[in-house]
This record gives structure tokens, C-alpha cells and sequence, in this order.
């Protein structure tokens, strides 16, 4: 102790000599004493500043060597001295070198001072009493470091403030919320006005408003229900000096004047006459062009050459009209008049092998939380989907029962008496129909067997059939449990030439016919179903006899009695986002089989499966799941585009891999995607013509795509005026599609006449179109239905123009959308150049700086 306390008194000693007001001027040769914090009751600590070249060098870096859980380094005391011999007095240790010579210990105890207690970002002990108390620090109660804080300190030094870093502590959040901004929403006009009148001079005139037909329209206020909100609390910034905007305009006025031009003809004079006709050179002018006129004189006798070419280039083709005329005509429409609720078509399919049959499925026209508040009473109407025909545009001729709303739904393409929908609850519901085949392929010819028929006006129809509604029940439904949680969006049978097992590898299908389902959902899941009971791991007996005591309704077919309730996905696939934890919400699918259902000799193929099916049906006796001894197709493209709900387009793969870490089945990373839509895409459409083209629409744009090509889209339209909300290829012109908007036009596209806007616009009905579906009812006739949002189908007939396609159709689609194709590849390599140019002019500016 009294070696300690001599210690102190000496750094006492020369602390005061050091700050004293008669302090001594060091000479040549000697060394400023070090200083310690002994005013702080801690003479043992010696301050240093420690630049990153010290730190490297005795490996003490900051939040790399020295941390917040070991703010401490011990250096050798022979390392310090060869830094003193290398850089002498540059050496960050000068300083405190007494200290460091007079060391007794062969370690120095060098700690880092994080909040710069000392002033300096670390300090030495220069004891080996302070070092061990510094590693090996007794613990202190809780309430003697209470004490501890609250004793005053006795000297008060001056300090002289050190600049730090600014720490927020949530102050400039007050400011922004107590400033002052614009809380209304603008009121943005645009005023648009065609191309050809840019430029053209305008002149304003008066009129009377009441004596102008349509001049004046009279804008009544009335309450908007959707815009009935209260307001509760304003906040309102005033400024000392309002804001004034000062703008005129001035139209330019052209008064009126009298001009006058006079002109008289200019004639030759009789010496020019006699001098022209004595020139030589008249003479072999007229002598050569004489025998030229006569013939053309001659020419136009025979022939008149005021007759217009491009009309005589218009065949008439009978009632079928002819080139000219491009305007869809309106054939016929169907309304459910029985049913008094308000409902929308919310999916329309044409019956794949009777012509003029035509299926529509109806929801409710209520929001969600409208749905929730009405679900009472809605549990009491019967959702449906209606089957129309031409013969009776009053009557549907049979009506679909299903527990929720349907959204989606397609006839099986092996047997079209085989019909899946989603519902909007999750939901897959089977229908069989088999039993009621021969009263819709009676409806035309009145008990006949032909299927194809020809079509009458509609006043001259005069159908015998029972006006009874007939209500066939579904056979099967899936559990609620295993499926989807929310509304199905798309929903697709699997074609009949494969079948993929639970890790989505594909295998050839052994039974021929089509057994599997594709579905995508809101909840963000895609789903594949198998319609064949699964084959049991152990037997269950008691199962067994419960299923058999199950009374079946006599009106109900026992097909799919093995599905019903117990019906569960064979895989689920889910589109990660990937860091974050959300996933990807599909609405619209297309798998790379979806062309070969618009080709005709597979329509043909599919009516010849039908009528094999009148003799026995291959689904009522269906074997189990996936055999094991089946070989896998390797050559099979197993990728597939979605359409999700923020206008992403994903091109991804639905075959399944195992994690390396977990064991489990992952879904693959899409191999593409791109956000090109502004909203909800609800058109995914594969080309029937190119295996590889794909139609996507969504929100206000539309999008062709090229399978392979991973750099965009061939093709994406500019905003239209309205919202689109539905689509569809031409069946037979690849480069027609139609696209439906939520104002009641249907935007029709043809590629070959324009690429960069429709080519022709036309007004259906006054509301939102929801569904297009086309059909070619023969080869001088094609229709499309078109879905409104008030429940109305109108069939419209299909121009000559957009239904016959030119020689080289085909051929001059697929060179456009080739030279797209180049044109892309040409514009990443311009990008890549670009990039390579402005790294080299960013080089050479570096360098011109260093010199």
C-alpha cells in the first residue's frame, strides 16, 4: 500500500507540475510526461488515440479484434518497443513511452473506450494491480452502484467538448408530423384529342345551349354510396401568404377582310405560235407520244378506270356477308328471367361436342364482407350453372347444383358428360350427367341423333321439350379441410397422354383417359387432383362396412362416391417470394398442353371418345392411383406461366425437389418472372397455333410472351382508356385476339393490320364484360359468347374478315414474332455495351483526377 500510495503521490506530483501556471518549457532531449486520469480517481489509465495503421499492426481493429463482449487486447511490452525503434515519435504509443519503459510486466493491458470516457478511443493501465482488478473485476451489489452514481464528485475539471456522431432519437418524426401538407387528394383532368387535328387552328364561336341538340347536359348531385365517408378530425395548415398562380390565355382573333386575287390566262402571241410550229423539236414530241394516246384513248373505251379496285377485291360469300364488313353482330342473348337475384356469369364453356349448346356459371353479385353479412340467406338460393341452347333462348335446359358459388369450370375432354368447377369457399365439385345426355342431344331435332345441326333465327324456333327446370345434383365434393382455403380462381384437366405422381414427375397414362385436375386458388397454392381412389397402405374393414351402409340418393350417380368428402390434392404447390415470407397469389395458369384442345382433328378425336362412351363409360369403374412400374417421360417440359394477382407473370415448374437440409418437398424457384401488368392478371392463353406463344392480360395492358425467351415480352400494349377484365385468342386467325374492358367494349386486335392499338373497338353492353369464349359452329359460320357483369350472354356472330385467315397467315405471324425475338436480343446486347462503355468512361476519369 505504501508503495501504491507513492505512486500516486508522484503522479500527483507531476500531474499539478504539468498543469501548473509556471509550468517549465521542455528542452531538447526530454520527454513530455504521460498523461493519466487521476483527477478521476484513476491514475493507472493512460489515454491513447490509436489510428487504424496501429490498429492493424498490433491486430486490436475495431469490431474485428475488439468487441463489445472483449473490449480488451493484451500487447507485448517488447512489441511496443520495436514500434518506438521503427517509427519513433510517429508511433501512436510516444506518448505514454515512460509508462510503457518502466512497465514491470511483459503484458500491457490495452482496452478500448467505446463512449470515449477518457476522451480518446482507448487507454493503457500502466499497472499490474490495475490490470488484474481490470480482468478480474470484483462483482458490485446493485445498490452500492446506486450509491456509487448518486456521491458528488469533490474537483469539477473543465473538459473541452468532443465531437460525436448525431443520434436520432425520433425528433424529426415529430417535425414531419407537425409540418404542414396537402391532405386532399387532386382532382387530375386529362384532355385528350386525336392525332390529325395536332396543329390545327381552332375558332371559338357562341351558340344557345337550348337550341342545340345535346349541347346542354344538366349534372345533378346525388349521393354516392361509395364515397359516403365521415369525417371525423381535419388538420389544417394556413400560411401567411397564400399561394397564387397567375395564368391567361388568349385566343388568337382573326377579324375579317376583304381580299381579292385576280388571274387571266396566259397566251402566245401569234409570232411565238408561228415560231412553235416551225420548231423541229414540237414536231418529233408530238410524232412520238401520238401513237402513246391513241392506244390509252383506246384503253379506256374497253375499260373504266374510275372503278374502285379494292371493292371489286370483296367476294360475296351468300348471307355470310362479305371482306368489308368487321363489325361483330349480335345472334342472340340469354337471361335467366326465373331467377330474381342479381347475379354475374362468372365462366362460360361451350358444350365440346352438341353445336349450339352453350354453359354459364352464376354468382352473386356482392362484395366479400356484403357475402359474410348475407351468408344466411344466400345458404337458401341454389348456386348454379345454366345450360342454354339456341332452341330456347327462355328456358335453360339443365341447371347444376353446387353447394357455393362456382367461378370456374370445364367439361372433361374425354367425356364431355364429366364436368369440374371450383367453388368460391375452395371447393371442386364433380357433376355426371351421363343420364341426362339424351335430353340436351335431343333439343334440336326433336328426338334425331345428329349432332349437327343448322341453326335458325331465333323467332322461327319453336322448341317441344319440357319446360320443367331440371336440377341435377353433383356427385362429389372435395373436403374442406385438405383443399383450398379461398376462391378458385382456374381450373384445368390434365390432358389425356400423361399423369404426374406427388413429386409432379410425369408418367404415361396408362388408363386413356383424362384423370387429373389442375387448380390455383387465392390462397396462393396451386393444387393437382386425382379423380381415382387411392389405394389404401393397410386395409380398414371397419371403414368398409360403414361406407356400405351410406344410403346414396336414387338421383345421384355413384361415379365419383368415392371422392365425395374425402377428395384430397395430390400435390400442392406454393410460389414463394423468396426471402420474405409471403408467397405469390396465382389467379390464371396455362401448362404447355393447353394449345392441343383448339385443334381440330383432336375436337374430332374427342367426339369419336364420346360416342364410344354411349356404350360403356370408362369412368365408372376406375382403377387406383399411379403404378409404380410406370417409366417416366424425360423429354416432357414440365414448366408452366402463371398469372398472379400483382400482374407478375411467373414462369416456374410444378415438379417437386427434395431440401438437402430438411428433407421435405420444395417447389422449385420461378425460372422467370416479370411485373408487366398493372393489376390482377386474369388471361393466361397459350396461342392455338404456336405451342410457344402465350396471351397474357391483366389490368390495363396486354402482354405476348415467347416460351424460352427470358428477357420480355415480344409485345406490350400502352395503357388503354378502360380496365381490361377478360380475353381470348381467335380460333381460327393467329393474329386476332379479343379482349373485353370493364365499360362494355370488346377491343379486337389483329396483328397484321396493328400492332400498336386495336383494330376495331365496339360497344356490347353497359356494363363490365366478364367472360369471352369463341366457337366455330362450321367453316362459313363462327360465333362468340360474351358474359356481362349483369347476367346477360350475348352470342354475337364472328365477321368474315375475322374468321377466314389469309394464305400466308400463319407463316407472316410466326417471321413477327421471330424479328421480336431479335429485336430483344439485340436490345440486351446494346444494354451490356452500354454498361462495358460507361465503365471505361468512369476508368478514365478516375485516372485523369489522379494526374
Amino acid at each position: 500500500m505504501a508503495s501504491k500510495l507513492q505512486k500516486r503521490k508522484s503522479s500527483s506530483g507531476q500531474k499539478t507540475s504539468k498543469r501548473g501556471k509556471n509550468r517549465p518549457t521542455l528542452t531538447v532531449g526530454e520527454e513530455e510526461e504521460p498523461t493519466n486520469m487521476e483527477s478521476l480517481g484513476h491514475p493507472e489509465i493512460y489515454p491513447v488515440v490509436l489510428t487504424t495503421k496501429t490498429q492493424e499492426i498490433f491486430n486490436c481493429r475495431i469490431d474485428e479484434d475488439i468487441t463489445d463482449e472483449q473490449p480488451y487486447k493484451l500487447i507485448k511490452k517488447e512489441d511496443i518497443l520495436a514500434d518506438f525503434q521503427n517509427r519513433a515519435a510517429v508511433s501512436d504509443f510516444y506518448p505514454v513511452k515512460k509508462v510503457i519503459q518502466e512497465y514491470p510486466g511483459d503484458e500491457i493491458l490495452l482496452v478500448y473506450d467505446k463512449d470515449f470516457k477518457y476522451g480518446l478511443n482507448f487507454y493503457l493501465v500502466g499497472t499490474e494491480e490495475g490490470k488484474e482488478n481490470y480482468l478480474n473485476a470484483p462483482e458490485i451489489p446493485e445498490e452500492q452502484e446506486e450509491y456509487k452514481e448518486h456521491i458528488p464528485e469533490e474537483i469539477c475539471i473543465y473538459k473541452a467538448p468532443i465531437s460525436k456522431p448525431w443520434v436520432s432519437l425520433g425528433s424529426e418524426k415529430e417535425i414531419e408530423e407537425e409540418s404542414v401538407k396537402e391532405s386532399t387528394k387532386k382532382i387530375t383532368y386529362m384532355i385528350s384529342r386525336k392525332r390529325h387535328q395536332f396543329g390545327a387552328p381552332i375558332k371559338f364561336s357562341d351558340q344557345n345551349a337550348s337550341s342545340v341538340k345535346d349541347a346542354y347536359i344538366e349534372c345533378t348531385a346525388y349521393p354516392d354510396k361509395n364515397f359516403t365517408l365521415r369525417q371525423l378530425e381535419k388538420d389544417i395548415g394556413m400560411q401567411v401568404v397564400p399561394e397564387v398562380k397567375d395564368i391567361s390565355t388568349q385566343t388568337r382573333w382573326t377579324y375579317p377582310k376583304n381580299a381579292i386575287t385576280q388571274y387571266h390566262p396566259r397566251e402566245f402571241s401569234e409570232e411565238e405560235k408561228e415560231t412553235l410550229g416551225q420548231a423541229k423539236s414540237l414536231t418529233d414530241f408530238l410524232n412520238n407520244v401520238s401513237i402513246s394516246v391513241e392506244i390509252a384513248l383506246q384503253q379506256n373505251e374497253i375499260m373504266n378506270t374510275f372503278i374502285d379496285d379494292w371493292k371489286c377485291l370483296a367476294e360475296e360469300e351468300g348471307t355470310f356477308g362479305d371482306k368489308t364488313d368487321t363489325h361483330l353482330k349480335e345472334y342472340q342473348s340469354f337471361t335467366d328471367l326465373h331467377n330474381l337475384t342479381e347475379k354475374m356469369i362468372t365462366c362460360v364453356s361451350w358444350h365440346p361436342v352438341i353445336y349450339g349448346l352453350i354453359a354459364v356459371s352464376v354468382a352473386v353479385r356482392l362484395s366479400f364482407e356484403d357475402r359474410v353479412h348475407f351468408s344466411g340467406k344466400l345458404l337458401l338460393q341454389p348456386s348454379l350453372i345454366l345450360f342454354w341452347s339456341f332452341s330456347d333462348p327462355i328456358h335453360p335446359q339443365l341447371m347444376l347444383e353446387s353447394p357455393d358459388d362456382i367461378f370456374c369450370f370445364k367439361f372433361c375432354p374425354s367425356d364431355p358428360n364429366i364436368i369440374a368447377g371450383g367453388c368460391i369457399n375452395g371447393q371442386i365439385v364433380m357433376w355426371d350427367i351421363t343420364a341426362h345426355a339424351d335430353r340436351i342431344e335431343n333439343i334440336k331435332t326433336g328426338g334425331s341423333r345428329s349432332k349437327k345441326v343448322t341453326l335458325k333465327p331465333m323467332f322461327l324456333l319453336e322448341p317441344d321439350s319440357n319446360k320443367e327446370a331440371m336440377y341435377i345434383r353433383h356427385c362429389a365434393v372435395s373436403s374442406i379441410e385438405n383443399g383450398h382455403k379461398h376462391v378458385i380462381t382456374d381450373i384445368h384437366w390434365l390432358p389425356d397422354t400423361f399423369e404426374i405422381n406427388r413429386m409432379g414427375t410425369v408418367f404415361e397414362n396408362r388408363s386413356g383417359i383424362c384423370c387429373q385436375l389442375v387448380t390455383c386458388s387465392a390462397d396462393c397454392t396451386i393444387c393437382f387432383w386425382d379423380i381415382r381412389p387411392q389405394k389404401a397402405l393397410t386395409p380398414q374393414p371397419t371403414e368398409k362396412k360403414k361406407d356400405e351402409s351410406i344410403e346414396i340418393p336414387f338421383d345421384v350417380p355413384s361415379t365419383f362416391l368415392h371422392l365425395d368428402l374425402a377428395w384430397k390434392p395430390l400435390s400442392k404447390i406454393r410460389l414463394s417470394k423468396g426471402e420474405t415470407s409471403l408467397d405469390h397469389c396465382p389467379t390464371k395458369i396455362s401448362l404447355s398442353e393447353d394449345h392441343l384442345q383448339y385443334k381440330a382433328q383432336d375436337k374430332m378425336l374427342a367426339q369419336s371418345k364420346a360416342a364410344k362412351v354411349g356404350d360403356m363409360n370408362p369412368y365408372q369403374n376406375l382403377e387406383g392411383g399411379l403404378a409404380n412400374h410406370l417409366k417416366p417421360r424425360e423429354d416432357f417440359c414440365t414448366k408452366f406461366f402463371v398469372g398472379t394477382e400483382e400482374g407478375e407473370v411467373i414462369y416456374t415448374d410444378w415438379k417437386m425437389e427434395r431440401d438437402s437440409e430438411t428433407g421435405r418437398l420444395m417447389t422449385k424457384k420461378p425460372v422467370s418472372l416479370y411485373t408487366v401488368h398493372d393489376g390482377a392478371v386474369h388471361t393466361v392463353q397459350r396461342s392455338p397455333f404456336y405451342k410457344d406463344i402465350i396471351l397474357t392480360i391483366g389490368g390495363w395492358n396486354v402482354a405476348i410472351w415467347k416460351e424460352g425467351v427470358m428477357t420480355g415480352p415480344l409485345l406490350q400494349t400502352s395503357c388503354a382508356p378502360k380496365r381490361y377484365t377478360s380475353g381470348h385468342w381467335s380460333l381460327t386467325r393467329p393474329g386476332v385476339f379479343y379482349i373485353g374492358r370493364e365499360d362494355g367494349y370488346i377491343d379486337i386486335w389483329d396483328l397484321l393490320e396493328k400492332t400498336h392499338e386495336p383494330a376495331l373497338s365496339q360497344n356490347i353492353c353497359i356494363t363490365m364484360i366478364t367472360c369471352i369464349k369463341p366457337w366455330t359452329f362450321s367453316a362459313k359460320q363462327q360465333f362468340i359468347a360474351v358474359a356481362d357483369y349483369y347476367g346477360t350472354l350475348h352470342i354475337l356472330e364472328i365477321p368474315w374478315t375475322l374468321s377466314h385467315p389469309s394464305a400466308n397467315e400463319v407463316l407472316s405471324m410466326n417471321y413477327y414474332f421471330e424479328r421480336e425475338v431479335k429485336h430483344l436480343e439485340y436490345v440486351d446486347q446494346r444494354k451490356k455495351i452500354r454498361e462495358q462503355e460507361k465503365k471505361e468512361m468512369q476508368l478514365e476519369m478516375e485516372k485523369k483526377k489522379a494526374f
